[in-house]
């Protein structure tokens, strides 16, 4: 199968806007490659500079990349994308939006990152780690062996990062937690890990759910996490303790009432990929629909939060 690898060389201010047009514009996952960061983790010695190719290592701006599948959908997505990098040109004066095209091969794409992603302890307890690495876990940690392909969410981005986190200090043992757009099924494996007795994790991507379907059971968690493919809760009728949605705004707030329907009096709502100038929108939404909020974790330009379902 043939990909677009779209490619936005852009601000540090505007790439996470860049980075929700591209979801909305119905990309599965982003790629950030920041100059700050790769010059961060070098620093921390968490990468090796050889890994490294000299473009990463020069680049001025920051890069956002998405990948859409080539198909008769396809010519709509790019324009639909290129309205949208009009309207943040408006948002973001003088700030570079520049756009490359280039089209890969999936076992290219799939394989090329690898170099970049490895062992994460995200929070107190959670280490990502993907597959092909060794790594010893410490006293108290939980590791999850992951091999995302080409569905989102290694742990490094901001805003899974802060859903690990809300998980580790939100999930109860023994709940029943559902994943809504797991992507690469890395936040219903922690949750499972974190002592979830039940977890359902959703994609409308199907190739999202055959990838999470492989990472549980590289994990072993077959006995406790379900993996679906389904357009947000449709069809769920289980209620639960907790859900967690690490998607878009205008998703999440498509999402509420669902939500709310099947969580339990007390359940928490964790939403994450907001960004941060729409978070009182997504808020107002969420109190409309008979939400407490409860915690509010900030990173960068991102927002995540959690909500109690008051009944």
């Amino acid at each position: 199968m043939k990909w677009q690898e779209i490619a936005v060389a852009t601000s540090p201010e505007a790439a996470e806007a860049v980075a929700e047009s591209f979801y909305q514009t119905g990309a599965a996952g982003v790629v950030i490659q920041d100059p700050g960061d790769i010059a961060r983790y070098l620093s921390e010695a968490k990468w090796d500079a050889y890994d490294l190719s000299p473009e990463l290592l020069e680049a001025e701006n920051v890069v956002v990349k998405a990948y859409l599948p080539v198909d008769a959908d396809l010519a709509e997505r790019l324009d639909c994308f290129r309205a949208k990098l009009n309207e943040l040109a408006n948002h973001f004066p003088g700030h570079p939006l520049d756009v490359t095209l280039c089209e890969v091969c999936e076992e290219d794409w799939a394989t090329a990152w690898k170099a970049h992603f490895h062992p994460q302890l995200i929070g107190n307890r959670v280490v990502v780690c993907p597959t092909w690495e060794e790594y010893q876990a410490g006293q108290d940690e939980v590791v999850i062996r992951l091999d995302p392909g080409m569905a989102f969410g290694t742990g490094n981005h901001p805003t899974t990062a802060a859903c690990i986190k809300l998980l580790e200090k939100n999930l109860e043992p023994g709940s029943m937690v559902y994943d809504v757009g797991t992507g690469s099924g890395v936040l219903a494996i922690a949750a499972a890990l974190l002592g979830a007795e039940r977890v359902v994790a959703v994609d409308v991507d199907p190739l999202a759910v055959k990838i999470a379907g492989d990472n549980v059971a590289k994990n072993h968690l077959q006995d406790r996490v379900e993996v679906r493919q389904a357009d947000l809760m449709a069809g769920l009728t289980e209620q639960a303790d907790l859900v967690v949605a690490n998607i878009v705004a205008d998703v999440i707030m498509t999402l509420a009432p669902q939500a709310y329907g099947l969580l339990r009096a007390g359940g928490m709502f964790i939403t994450a990929g907001i960004i941060r100038h729409r978070l009182l929108e997504v808020q107002r939404v969420l109190l409309d629909e008979g939400f407490v909020l409860v915690d509010v974790l900030l990173s960068g330009e991102w927002a995540a939060m959690v909500a109690m379902a008051e009944k």
